[in-house]
């Protein structure tokens, strides 16, 4: 597996049924309230907003859990106020971490990250030691056996879309974040439905691991995603799938 998003495949590819819906869903709502308090209330003029609400609609979240939250973050519900960091720092291998949380009290987020970077052969990082190797992106998933690649191709680029690529049983299109939500409409009014979209941060280049150190980072990576204040994890990882039959 190369290129895009390391993390996010692995997590399609073991099909993410660790996680418990109620975390997935504390994790949706806490990303749709700061939306709505960084960028207001309306969807349409809102794009990580509407971001976040299709995720949380494709993950079957209550649409009066999704109204609750946007309220929340407008200041018509009272709400806990939510603190955005992104923390960096290297994994097993070398490999670099880009660790997102939307935390009420950075002390305990950062005594967290930091026990289970020590713990998984990791370290935490200082700003901007490892965000350069990184680029943002927008990138929406479509299912693979609905859609001739071809013609996803040629949709994508008809589209705006700078690229598509296939892994395992996915086609992944990459565009620039601006017109995330315009290149996946105009997929959809072709027919082209994607499962999931999302504004990612995508290595520029990546590290191969294998072996025991395959392992630890996977594991340092999935223990990290479990801590109630990490909104998603990003590396700069390239992994074998044999790997992952042993994950």
């Amino acid at each position: 597996m190369a290129g895009h998003s390391k993390w996010k495949q692995i997590k399609h590819y073991k099909a993410a049924a660790d996680a418990k819906r109620g975390a997935m869903f504390t994790k949706l709502i806490r990303e749709i309230t700061v939306a709505a308090r960084t960028g207001g209330g309306d969807p349409a003029g809102n794009p990580r907003l509407r971001t976040a609400i299709e995720a949380g609609r494709a993950s079957s979240m209550p649409k009066e859990n999704i109204e609750r939250a946007i309220k929340k973050g407008t200041g018509e519900l009272e709400g806990v106020q939510y603190q955005e960091i992104m923390y960096e720092g290297y994994g097993p291998g070398g490999v670099a971490l880009l660790i997102h949380a939307l935390t009420d009290n950075p002390t305990r987020t950062v005594a967290d990250v930091r026990h289970k970077l020590s713990r998984g052969a990791g370290n935490l990082g200082s700003t901007n030691s490892v965000a350069w190797m990184f680029e943002r992106k927008g990138q929406i998933f479509i299912a693979a056996q609905h859609v001739d690649e071809e013609a996803a191709l040629e949709a994508a680029l008809d589209a705006g879309a700078e690229d598509l690529t296939r892994e395992d049983d996915r086609y992944i299109v990459t565009t620039d974040p601006m017109t995330l939500h315009s290149v996946k409409s105009a997929l959809e009014a072709k027919g082209i439905v994607a499962e999931e979209a999302e504004i990612a941060m995508i290595p520029k280049t990546t590290v191969h691991v294998e072996g025991k150190t395959a392992e630890s980072l996977l594991r340092l990576m999935e223990e990290l995603d479990q801590l109630d204040d990490v909104q998603k994890v990003e590396a700069n990882f390239d992994i074998d799938l044999a790997v992952l039959a042993k994950a």
